[in-house]
Parts: structure tokens; C-alpha cells; sequence
């Protein structure tokens, strides 16, 4: 069902400290906007209504967090539940941002200063397997490719969803992007490690029955990248950063 749009989102989201309100005009110095600059830096691409990042970035004040979505309607939802959470320990957000920006074009608003630890990718988009929509999937090659610019060798990136064809997928697209995958899971809840933070889409699939499934994968050397960009691909990837520009 489609979000309806909510003339009070933009006014509010301008109003929070935590939300970034120009995100393309900060490439090569997001650590700067943080209270603790010299914190690791954590990103969530797709926080959508904040649950994820409500929970996980309070809890650990020692790392600077991030929260993507791309529209203002999906944001203000997360604005306030972060809010909340922080409210709720008597702490001030300093250590998380919110923004919103296209995930599938981060080249522009981010830059290799802006250094990455670890990435989160919670129940994105499984979009359909055919050639023409497959490459919006945010673990897909042409993606991981632009995510590896910002994290130095050894970052991770954290994979869960309960779409099966897109996990079995991405078992493929990690190692061509040149990630090792570390560790998977074809159910999550089956043995469910202690780092690992339920969202409302997760409580969701789980009471359907739908099992999790999740994957650690590490950033390797370049000299692993085995996927090379189609030219149609590059085309349209060089033709959004011009328009973007």
C-alpha cells in the first residue's frame, strides 16, 4: 500500500537537529556533522520507518549512525521513533542522522573520506529476477560496487530478508562485488545470535512463517571484484550522475 503524502513531514524533519537537510552538499566530511567525529561510522541504507535504528543506535553512543530513506514521508515515521527511543533513556541523539537520499546513486552525496565501517541492509526491495529490474536490488553488483568505495578492507556489510530468491542471489552478487561472505543463515530465528535487532518487518514475515535469512559479508581486496559493469548499465549510471549533478 502506498505511503500517503504528509504535508507536516517536511516542516518537522527541518526542525530536528538530527536530520540532515542537505545530504548532497556534505561528500567528504559526514563525520564532521557528528558530535564525536572520530567515532566508527555506521550507515542503514533503507531505515524506512526507523525501527531498526531506534533500537540499535542508542545502544551503542561509541558509533555514528546514518539512517537512508528517500522520501520525507518515510523519514518523519523515523524521526520520531529514534526520538522517542532516545527520549525514553534520558540521552540526546548526537551519535545518529537520518536522510534522505537515492541509495541507488550514492557516488554524489558521499565521497572515499567519508569512511564506512559497516553497512546495514534490512528487507530491502527484492525487486523481480529479469534482467530490466534486478540491478535495483540494493545487493546487487552494480550497488555493492559503489557501497565498497567508502569502506576500507575488513568493513562489513549486514544482509537480512525473507525474500529466497533474492538471498540465494545475493550468495552470488557478494562474492562477485569482491566480499567474503562470513556467515549466513537460512533462518535466523532458528539460533538467533545476540547482535541481532528484530524490526516490525521481521516480527511480521516470522508470524507468517516466512523464515529469515541473513548473511555477514567482509570487504576483500580489489583484486577480488570479479563482476564487470555492462555498458548499458554504465550508461544509465553515468547518465543519472550527470542529471543528478
Amino acid at each position: 500500500m502506498r505511503m500517503r503524502f504528509k504535508p507536516y513531514a517536511r516542516p518537522e524533519l527541518l526542525a530536528c537537529d538530527f536530520h540532515v537537510h542537505d545530504p548532497l552538499n556534505h561528500a567528504g566530511h559526514w563525520h564532521s556533522l557528528y558530535a564525536r567525529p572520530e567515532q566508527p561510522w555506521h550507515l542503514e541504507l533503507g531505515c524506512g520507518k526507523g525501527g531498526f535504528m531506534a533500537q540499535l543506535a542508542p545502544q551503542h553512543p561509541d558509533i555514528n549512525y546514518l539512517g537512508i530513506d528517500i522520501t520525507d514521508k518515510v523519514l518523519i515515521l523515523a524521526k520520531r521513533k529514534i526520538e522517542a527511543a532516545y527520549a525514553q533513556r534520558h540521552m540526546t541523539p548526537d551519535n545518529v542522522k537520518i536522510a534522505s537520499l537515492d541509495i541507488e546513486r550514492l557516488t554524489g552525496p558521499f565521497a572515499p573520506a567519508d569512511t564506512v565501517q559497516r553497512i546495514y541492509i534490512n528487507f530491502c526491495n527484492p525487486w523481480s529476477k529479469n534482467a530490466g529490474s534486478n540491478k535495483h536490488r540494493l545487493t546487487h553488483p552494480r550497488q555493492l560496487l559503489q557501497y565498497r568505495t567508502l569502506m576500507p578492507e575488513g568493513a562489513e556489510i549486514y544482509f537480512k530478508t525473507d525474500d529466497d530468491a533474492l538471498f540465494h542471489d545475493s550468495l552470488n552478487y557478494f562474492p562477485a562485488a569482491g566480499f567474503e561472505i562470513t556467515w549466513k543463515t537460512f533462518d535466523l530465528h532458528k539460533e538467533e545470535p545476540a547482535w541481532n535487532i528484530r524490526t516490525e518487518h521481521e516480527g511480521m514475515f516470522t508470524e507468517q512463517g516466512i523464515p529469515i535469512k541473513a548473511l555477514i559479508a567482509r570487504k576483500g581486496p580489489d583484486s577480488t571484484v570479479s563482476w564487470v559493469e555492462p555498458k548499458v548499465l554504465a550508461k544509465e549510471r553515468e547518465e543519472a550522475e550527470e542529471a543528478q549533478d
